[in-house]
């Protein structure tokens, strides 16, 4: 880490609170200490949010704004490296992931935002009156005042940036609050932040875990006005009921079983380059990650070896990103090995050197395990697939549809009538044909069923962070 991990409240840094461990997953090795945020600070953050609305930032303009996202974007620019090297220290991912997707695109992230705003146009009706003198009515856009932001660790500057970005884009106020597993570049973006000149208050960070600790005092202060959060759909039914309380508004980004149709007209080596892609990216700790593949029979057995041999040739996968999450994913393992076949991975790797401590499971290939199986139903957000075959296109439906998520999905064919009639049918908020994960950052993001609620990405974050007013003028 280039710096030490600390809280950023009212403009200044802070290490206050017990400190606990920062793992390596790599090596299983503590590396440094974060500090738990206590309970006066996370109060100390919300109201040092709740005074910047009433600051200058209160009375910036929306160019002005945007002037600042590009300058918090050139910050990370310029600290590149840093960030690279810290994200890869969090969460034991591969360089070159960490170099080309998640760092860029926080930075795409800020300058997206900067510019959409501008683009934007408010609705406006001449009004008929009874007296034919008529009336104006208008929209305007306001912030809706101070936000908590709660990101995970699997990608955790992109998602945090993803959310932050559009939120002091509409002049909200932010009080973020990463994964515990993963502060270190949320730290150097408020080094960043600082840099810029960004008025204090305007973000704020505090660190800590999620229950009974900083995540829950903050999702259930009530000086927080909205709550954007990405993570596991049990945790993000916890946050609901703390913003119910005070009818606070959602945006959730939750987990998911996604799925793959593989079509016996699809081009079968696309097709298995494209679901290696879409099940080991980040050793599957990804939401987007596909964990269950339905293939047309006459090309299972051929998609199966494929997929199989391409699994076991991977190299340069990271780690789980702890030990805890490394016995999960190695008990669905289990039970699957029991239950079905394992045609490639199914265990933890062995190294022959300081790896071995670190938190390792092999891309894994299942199959011939029924629907209702545990590694087929549940998440497991580790680098697993399970194969199973279909006949016919309503059959691959209802499979991928036979799930109590639905965020993301893929569709491998050839035949362009089918691609439009089987991905608008998917129950899921985005649906890829014959690729993975290529992103427009205007689209809509977010899934359906437990898998989130709300959109994310374009107008969709602006209209998020903002309430709409209507002024009405009499003529």
């Amino acid at each position: 880490m280039s710096s030490p991990v600390r809280h950023y409240t009212g403009g200044r840094f802070d290490a206050s609170g017990v400190p606990f461990p920062l793992v390596d997953p790599v090596c299983g090795g503590t590396v440094g200490e974060v500090p738990a945020a206590p309970r006066e600070l996370v109060d100390r953050a919300v109201h040092a949010a709740r005074g910047a609305l009433r600051g200058p930032w209160g009375s910036w303009s929306p160019a002005e704004r945007s002037r600042m996202l590009y300058r918090i974007a050139d910050g990370i620019e310029r600290r590149f490296e840093e960030f690279v090297a810290a994200e890869c220290a969090d969460t034991g991912k591969p360089r070159d992931l960490a170099s080309t997707v998640d760092i860029p695109r926080a930075i795409a992230n800020f300058r997206s935002y900067a510019d959409l705003p501008a683009g934007r146009s408010e609705q406006s009706w001449h009004t008929v009156t009874p007296d034919g003198r008529g009336a104006l009515n208008y929209t305007v856009r306001k912030p809706l005042g101070v936000v908590a932001v709660i990101s995970p660790w699997n990608l955790p500057l992109l998602l945090l940036t993803w959310k932050v970005a559009p939120a002091l884009a509409m002049g909200n106020t932010v009080v973020a609050k990463p994964s515990e597993l993963t502060p270190s570049t949320a730290c150097l973006l408020a080094e960043v932040m600082a840099e810029a000149e960004l008025p204090a208050g305007v973000f704020n960070l505090v660190h800590g875990g999620g229950a009974d600790a900083a995540g829950q005092w903050l999702t259930e202060h009530p000086g927080v006005d909205a709550i954007a959060f990405t993570g596991e759909s049990r945790t993000g039914s916890a946050i609901m009921r703390a913003a119910a309380a005070r009818l606070a508004p959602v945006s959730f980004e939750l987990g998911g079983k996604n799925a793959g149709l593989v079509f016996a007209d699809a081009d079968l080596e696309q097709a298995v380059a494209g679901t290696l892609r879409s099940a080991f990216t980040h050793s599957g700790q990804v939401c987007l990650c596909t964990e269950r593949v339905y293939v047309q029979r006459p090309v299972f057995d051929a998609f199966a070896e494929a997929l199989a041999s391409g699994a076991k040739a991977l190299n340069g996968y990271g780690p789980m990103i702890s030990a805890a999450h490394r016995d999960k994913v190695l008990g669905h393992l289990a039970k699957a090995a029991a239950d079905g076949d394992v045609l490639a991975g199914g265990r933890a790797p062995r190294f022959s050197d300081e790896r071995d401590g670190g938190f390792w499971v092999l891309p894994t290939v299942l199959a011939g395990l029924p629907e209702d199986h545990p590694a087929v139903r549940e998440e497991i957000f580790g680098p697993v697939v399970h194969l199973a075959p279909f006949d016919t296109e309503e059959e691959a439906l209802a499979l991928a549809n036979g799930s109590p998520y639905g965020l993301a999905a893929t569709v491998w064919t050839g035949d362009v009538s089918r691609a439009h009639r089987v991905a608008p049918a998917l129950d899921v908020g985005i649906a890829w044909v014959n690729t993975w994960n290529l992103r427009d950052l205007r689209t809509p993001f977010g899934g359906v069923k437990a898998s989130g609620i709300g959109r994310e990405g374009g107008d969709h974050s602006l209209d998020f962070f903002s309430e709409p007013m209507n002024v009405c003028v009499k003529l």
